[in-house]
């Protein structure tokens, strides 16, 4: 039987988010229900609600999440009702040009369950990141589902879902962080909090927070950076190279997404250095750099897609890192809130007092 549920619904651009009683059908082939216990508050959520991603609405929010497979529909193998989940929104499909070369963190053709949830009325849902989790059940494809350890409470376990992953991915897979290294990352929110804790997870030496925000950056050194700079007042570029002998980071992680913030890595970074965007730009946003500059200071432009995670096998990894006390996931839930508070947490993400406020149900 079709479960009534309650769910966190955008339903114009800008308007405030409501609580709806929706409609989460019966699994079907390769699709499972899920019991949310927790969902982080992303700024991709955010994204959704300010028409930034598309005009589909209304939205189903909420992506990053953990909780319980409920039921399983005809097929699937992946997982089984009562599993502790967490929710990805890379169900790689295993068939693609990406997937066949052995690079499944690259899948392009992801997928989500074919099936729609609905308001009562039977109006479709738009699930964000084909996930819609700012609800007591959730409909997804089999693929989304990754099995960790339940040890690792749902409001900890659930950040992997996006931006902690992202942050962690971007300097550990994209960026190749290895012991030694020098880091730098630009923008200290929960991504970039996430790359820090990354940096360090990797065994670099110099990790250095960037931000222009001193209660980020204090942030940032709980995580491990070992020297910060407030780029409000002090030139990025120059502190960077100075905490670095002269020569700049061997990894510039920027976790803003702005032409200033990528160009500050550019430069930021040591010859044959890496840069990685992982910060979302928005659509209208363009770069200019010298070609002779691309050229000359060789090493590698690199973009994170998720952090370039296959969550098969990065999720339990990391939840088993949480568990050893070797990734203080605690250290980015800010607050505990509940389903009639997210357009609060979205007020606290916009001030910069949160990492992550987690929706608990």
């Amino acid at each position: 039987m079709p479960h009534e549920v309650r769910g966190v619904i955008a339903t114009a651009r800008d308007a405030p988010v409501e609580i709806h009683t929706i409609v989460v059908p019966d699994p079907g082939p390769g699709e499972v229900v899920v019991d949310v216990a927790a969902c982080g508050v992303c700024h991709t959520d955010l994204h959704y609600l300010e028409g930034g991603i598309s005009d589909d609405f209304p939205f189903l929010l909420g992506h990053e999440a953990a909780g319980t497979v409920a039921e399983v529909g005809p097929g699937v193998t992946e997982v089984s009702a009562g599993d502790y989940v967490v929710l990805n929104w890379r169900a790689v499909c295993g068939q693609c040009r990406a997937c066949a070369r052995g690079r499944q963190q690259y899948c392009f053709d992801t997928h989500n369950a074919e099936q729609s949830m609905t308001l009562t009325d039977g109006t479709p849902l738009s699930p964000a990141l084909g996930i819609g989790a700012f609800a007591d059940k959730t409909l997804v494809a089999a693929g989304q589902c990754t099995r960790v350890d339940p040890a690792a409470p749902p409001e900890v376990a659930g950040l992997l879902g996006c931006g902690v992953m992202a942050g962690l991915g971007a300097a550990i897979n994209t960026g190749g962080v290895t012991r030694g290294d020098s880091v730098a990352v630009i923008g200290c929110g929960g991504v970039g909090a996430a790359a820090v804790a990354g940096a360090v997870l990797a065994g670099a030496n110099t990790v250095i927070a960037v931000d222009i925000d001193d209660r980020k950056l204090e942030s940032a050194q709980r995580f491990g950076a070992t020297h910060t700079i407030n780029s409000s007042d002090t030139d990025p570029v120059d502190a960077i190279r100075g905490l670095t002998g002269g020569n700049g980071a061997d990894v510039v992680i920027d976790a803003v997404g702005t032409p200033q913030t990528y160009e500050q890595a550019f430069y930021a970074r040591d010859l044959a250095g890496t840069v990685v965007l992982v910060g979302v730009p928005r659509p209208e946003m363009r770069l200019e750099l010298p070609l002779l500059d691309v050229f000359g200071r060789g090493g590698a432009l690199k973009s994170s897609w998720y952090g370039d995670c296959l969550p098969s096998r990065d999720f339990p990894m990391l939840v088993d890192l949480y568990n050893q006390g070797r990734l203080d996931l605690d250290g980015f839930v800010s607050e505990r809130i509940g389903l009639g508070d997210v357009q609060e947490a979205f007020a606290h993400m916009a001030t910069g007092d949160v990492l992550r406020s987690v929706v608990m149900l």
